[in-house]
């Protein structure tokens, strides 16, 4: 088992102890979704495989994103992970889900920062894009990282919000 990345504020204990997450991917992040899946596992997460469990070349990503992105918003998952080729189709159909603040990350601050100050809840990677060393980075930084909760962010996503509840 890998050591996960320390971060300030981070829970303490095993990773994936207890937590319930949720995974999706087209034909673009397949193979990187089953060595993700696999990993998480391995730390002790309670994986939810939203799909697709079959590598197909002309599968849609909204298929697996937008029923992922839906539980991420029903508290069924805590957090989720969503990879298509690029990242950005699974990024896009993920935020039309009203609660799901979904963000395509190629860093480590932006995996930390996305969390702490936008309450980030769907990490959406590019199986095309990232390797496998830095997506598994990425995740255990999104994983430890916790909402600071500070009056400007709470203000702000509040905005954000509201803009889901206007036609």
């Amino acid at each position: 088992m890998s050591t996960p990345v320390p971060v300030p504020g981070a829970a303490v204990g095993p990773l994936g102890a207890g937590r319930r997450l949720g995974i999706a991917s087209d034909h673009g992040g397949f193979e990187l979704k089953a060595y993700l899946e696999a990993l998480l596992r391995a730390e002790g997460f309670a994986v939810v495989d939203f799909g697709n469990t079959l590598l197909q070349p002309d599968d849609d990503f909204p298929d697996f994103v937008v029923p992922l992105a839906r539980a991420v918003a029903a508290g069924a998952v805590e957090r989720g992970i969503a990879i298509c080729g690029s990242g950005v189709g699974a990024s896009i159909a993920a935020n039309k889900v009203a609660g799901v603040r979904a963000c395509l990350v190629h860093d480590a601050f932006s995996a930390r920062q996305g969390v702490e100050d936008d309450d980030m809840n769907v990490l959406c990677l590019g199986g095309l894009v990232v390797g496998r060393a830095l997506a598994w980075d990425l995740i255990q930084i999104f994983l430890a990282a916790r909402f600071t909760g500070a009056e400007r962010y709470r203000r702000r996503l509040g905005k954000v919000a509201l803009l889901e509840q206007t036609p």
